[in-house]
């Protein structure tokens, strides 16, 4: 299967949704940047054929996303379920955590992460 990274006509897209971060995605951004967790490297906004993932870690292939109110409604489970089958046949592993435990539980979600990551 073809993976296609970085569509050119997903770039606005793309950069209006990291410069207008949601809180959850800022606070959890400020703790992924610049190799922060276990020495990996994250990309926010990153986009795989025609979906953008909130983060990804090229070395783990591994999408974290956060979900809010929108996700959970029918259309955003068919959605997002949509979203998972492809990134899987794409070979990438996908995490995704309420934004309410962004506020409630982010050590518990960055070990979660960490946990995740190969080697480990």
């Amino acid at each position: 299967m073809t993976t296609l990274n970085i569509l050119p006509h997903k770039k606005e897209e793309r950069r209006t949704l990291r410069n207008n971060p949601t809180p959850a995605e800022a606070v959890l951004w400020n703790q992924l940047k610049n190799g922060q967790l276990a020495n990996r490297k994250f990309r926010r906004q990153h986009s795989i054929g025609e979906f953008i993932l909130d983060f990804y870690c090229p070395q783990e292939k591994l999408a974290v996303e956060l979900d809010g109110a929108g996700h959970f409604t029918a259309s955003g489970n068919l959605h997002d379920a949509a979203r998972t089958d492809y990134l899987n046949a794409a070979g990438i592993r996908v995490m995704r955590f309420e934004n309410k435990l962004i506020w409630s539980a982010l050590d518990s979600v960055l070990h979660s992460i960490e946990s995740s990551f190969s080697g480990r």
